[in-house]
């Protein structure tokens, strides 16, 4: 695996950012860690969407503050990855999401960039006042919890989220 650095986006990522939305959404993959990019009509919205979750003031309502962190392969600047990081529960990512969504592109997957970018992910978890995180993943995604697992998670358990009919397994990683 290539070196990764995460990065906070800016408008000189954003052909990227939607080169990532548009290749996800050929191969029919979830966004997981892209905040609102599945359901943005433009990059710029996408970016302003985001900007908007990381300062307390200006969270939507119903949400949380949230950084949005872009994986960048350092030898040529492609993005490889998305990571979102949430600084504190609501209802729906105590019982199911957590506090950590990510993603890779599909031509980048299974060389390892999920597992590096949530161990570079995890500092900055600490750096925010977590102890400990929470991610979870659907039990039909051995590569999310091999991620996982990799970077110290310990399973906690299984829980149905009923609005899009799935299982999630959920995993802890103290820090």
């Amino acid at each position: 695996m290539e070196q990764i650095k995460l990065i906070l986006p800016s408008e000189e990522w954003l052909d990227q950012v939607w080169a990532y939305r548009r290749e996800c959404q050929e191969a029919d993959s979830s966004m997981d860690g892209c905040g609102p990019l599945a359901r943005a009509d433009a990059p710029e919205q996408w970016l302003a969407d985001v900007r908007t979750y990381t300062d307390p003031a200006t969270v939507p309502e119903g949400k949380v503050q949230a950084t949005q962190l872009l994986s960048v392969r350092e030898s040529d600047g492609r993005l490889v990855g998305m990571i979102q990081i949430r600084h504190y529960f609501n209802e729906y990512l105590e019982k199911y999401a957590g506090h950590i969504g990510y993603s890779v592109r599909p031509s980048e997957r299974r060389k390892g960039y999920a597992r590096e970018q949530l161990r570079l992910a995890l500092p900055f978890c600490r750096e925010i006042g977590l102890d400990r995180v929470l991610i979870s993943c659907e039990p039909d995604n051995p590569g999310s919890r091999r991620t996982i697992l990799a970077n110290g998670g310990v399973y906690e358990s299984t829980v149905h989220e009923p609005n899009e009919d799935i299982d999630l397994e959920r995993y802890w990683i103290t820090l």
